[in-house]
């Protein structure tokens, strides 16, 4: 029975490949958009019914994780990862370069006989954009960046890898209420001021008008992967006034993981992020982040939608696969926290994975846990692409086709020098150091402080109940705490210092020598 089943899945995913026809591919990937952010997979109060309908027509991967980051911008790694399909450990300068060696997925797709599009962020180096695609709408992050939805720096892509301040520009609208192009100067980068709708659209407007162009307008027999990069939810949060209005700020529900101060120094507690709200983070200073945060969601998935009806109304959909993922988790005050540098699930790690379009005929839930890594070997499977040798990470196909539950039996995280975790079964042990004094010399004694917690995630999925004190739990935090240290030999976290010139592992112990 097993056997028919797999067969039944293969049929279905791949109809169009044995019609001679590969399935078109458009990989969206949006910005600080936690699991929760889509009400069908968290079954929070945010309204999502595009993306909703994308996962009850797809398949859902409920345990999806970013491995981590060495950067506070966790989304130059987090893309990296995607784009290369190499693990945290293994990515060039924290992420921000993508060597000629990194095959990165559109070049796979494009060595397959694939037209490969970009439109929306890009945050590697400036000569893998225009190297990887073959072509490209209006891209962003490439040395100018307002932090402002509605002025925003764009750049028409180009094949040479060449994207000076002076070609850059904004859209915004003219007195008859056309979008405009308006010349961007800047000899810095420039936060605001603050912009609203009146003054320009919005980056997700933008993004995916770009992409419907494209999709409307494409001709040519063979298929495209399109890599479509939203800047949304990313900060600031904001949405057009009527999807802000649907999120009454005084009738938020706070999550169970809300706190008004994060109980301790976790490394890193004063950077851009954090300084995105005062302290204590009170009820109403989190209902008012997490309002702002549902708004632009929900703008966002209006988009989404917009482009899911383009590739209907041009006929494309029923042979094109959609995979949708978040590049990282975020707190917006969850455990009193409000960015994303951090390792527990929702504040920083878990994020959305849903693959769908009319390509994918058999919906699925799968608990498999997997990385932000392992998304470009799965879709080169499943569009019978040959996935290169420099990618790492683990195709989740057989999951798909229910040959295996698993490809991972846990997984691993990392957070600069200052935390790591480690999931097993249904327990995750995290794990932070804090050195006193980083400028000892070798052969000085360091003093510091270790903080452990230990959750049952499975039982209490928003990281709750620290169990790392109770008699009953010893034996498993004293099992894990003994695995993650051979774990991250296995991950190579050992390997070198990643920039800093100390290392996590170097303070694990607060009395260590220095090395």
């Amino acid at each position: 029975m097993k056997k028919i089943c797999k067969i039944v899945i293969l049929l279905a995913l791949w109809a169009g490949k044995a019609a001679g026809q590969q399935p078109n591919v458009v990989l969206i990937y949006t910005d600080d958009h936690r699991y929760s952010g889509i009400h069908a997979l968290g079954g929070q109060a945010v309204e999502t019914p595009n993306m909703d309908k994308l996962s009850e027509e797809g398949v859902v991967f409920d345990n999806a994780y970013l491995m981590g980051s060495f950067a506070g911008a966790t989304c130059i790694p987090s893309r990296a990862m995607l784009l290369s399909g190499r693990p945290l450990f293994q990515l060039k300068r924290q992420g921000h370069l993508i060597p000629k060696e990194h095959t990165t997925i559109s070049e796979a797709f494009h060595s397959a006989g694939y037209r490969t599009h970009i439109v929306g962020k890009w945050h590697q180096d400036k000569a893998s954009v225009s190297r990887a695609f073959d072509s490209g709408g209006q891209v962003m992050g490439l040395g100018a960046y307002l932090v402002d939805h509605y002025r925003m720096p764009l750049w028409k892509w180009n094949d040479q890898g060449k994207y000076p301040k002076s070609e850059a520009y904004l859209i915004s609208y003219d007195k008859k209420n056309n979008r405009v192009k308006e010349a961007f100067v800047a000899t810095e980068r420039v936060r605001g001021p603050i912009g609203t709708e009146e003054n320009g659209p919005h980056t997700s407007e933008i993004f995916a008008e770009d992409a419907i162009d494209f999709i409307e307008n494409y001709k040519e027999q063979n298929p495209f992967f399109m890599y479509l990069a939203f800047h949304a939810p990313h900060d600031p949060r904001q949405a057009p006034k009527r999807f802000k209005k649907k999120y009454p700020e005084e009738k938020i529900q706070l999550p169970p993981s809300y706190m008004s101060q994060h109980p301790f120094d976790n490394g890193h507690m004063y950077l851009r992020d954090e300084a995105l709200a005062v302290w204590p983070r009170t009820e109403a200073v989190s209902q008012k982040e997490l309002s702002d945060y549902y708004a632009i969601i929900t703008h966002l998935d209006e988009q989404i939608g917009k482009v899911i009806a383009s590739l209907k109304a041009s006929g494309k959909y029923e042979n094109t696969i959609i995979v949708l993922a978040g590049d990282s988790g975020l707190a917006v005050g969850n455990h009193g926290l409000m960015g994303k540098q951090n390792v527990y699930d929702e504040d920083g790690l878990h994020i959305p994975l849903i693959i769908g379009g009319g390509a994918i005929k058999t919906p699925q839930r799968k608990d498999a846990l997997c990385y932000t890594h392992d998304i470009y070997p799965t879709i080169c499977d499943l569009a019978k692409v040959k996935i290169p040798s420099s990618v790492i990470g683990k195709s989740l196909l057989p999951v798909i086709n229910n040959q295996k539950d698993q490809i991972r039996d846990y997984t691993y995280h990392a957070y600069r020098q200052f935390q790591r975790a480690y999931r097993k079964g249904d327990y995750k042990l995290i794990e932070y150091v804090r050195a006193a004094d980083f400028t000892k010399k070798e052969g000085d004694q360091v003093r510091g402080s270790r903080v452990t917690q230990l959750f049952n995630y499975k039982k209490d999925p928003w990281e709750t109940q620290d169990l790392s004190f109770f008699p009953e739990y010893q034996e498993i935090l004293k099992e894990m705490q003994s695995e993650i240290k051979e774990i991250a030999k296995k991950e190579d976290d050992y390997k070198e210092k990643v920039g800093y010139g100390f290392d996590f592992w170097d303070y694990y112990n607060p009395t260590l020598i220095v090395k």
